[in-house]
C-alpha cells in the first residue's frame, strides 16, 4: 500500500539489543523512520473496549508503536485495507498522511508511541470516513 503523498505504509523493524538489564530498541530518524520527526506523542491507559485514531491526516505522517503490550491497526489508503497487529517493540508501522488508520483491541498496559512528521493542527484531520472517501477520491 502506498500514498501518492510520502512514505510507503507499511511495517518497520528496528535494532534491538536484548541483554540482562533489558531490552533497547532503536530508531534513527530518516534511516529508520522514513521524514524528518517534529512531534512525539505517546497513548497509555486505553480502556477494554475502546479506539483511538479513526482519522486520516492531509500532510502529516507517522510511525506507530507498541512499546510495551500491544494493540491491532487497520489502514486504509482508498484502495486497500489491511491490519497489522502490533505486539513487538521493535517493530512499527508507518502511515503516511493520506491513510486512515484506527487503533483498536487494546492490550492491558499497552503503551503505544507515535513520531509525527509535523506539529498538531486540527485542520490537518480528516475525522469521518465518508469525508475520507471523497477526499481521497474514492467515491
Amino acid at each position: 500500500m502506498i500514498s501518492n503523498n510520502g512514505p510507503e505504509c507499511g511495517l518497520i523493524k528496528l535494532a534491538r539489543h536484548d541483554d540482562v538489564r533489558g531490552t533497547l530498541c532503536v530508531a534513527e530518524i530518516l534511516s529508520d523512520i522514513p521524514f524528518a520527526v517534529e512531534r512525539v506523542f505517546w497513548i497509555t491507559d486505553v480502556p477494554e473496549g475502546e479506539e483511538r485514531g479513526g482519522h486520516a491526516h492531509r500532510t502529516c505522517h507517522e510511525a506507530v508503536f507498541a512499546v510495551n503490550g500491544g494493540f491491532d491497526i487497520d489502514v486504509d489508503d482508498g484502495q486497500e485495507k489491511r491490519t497489522y497487529r502490533m505486539r513487538r517493540a521493535d517493530e512499527g508501522i508507518v502511515i503516511p498522511a493520506g491513510v486512515w488508520c484506527r487503533l483498536h483491541d487494546f492490550l492491558p498496559g499497552t503503551a503505544c508511541v507515535v513520531l509525527a512528521s509535523g506539529a498538531y493542527d486540527e485542520a490537518g484531520y480528516i475525522n469521518d470516513y465518508e469525508s475520507f472517501e471523497k477526499e481521497m477520491g474514492c467515491r
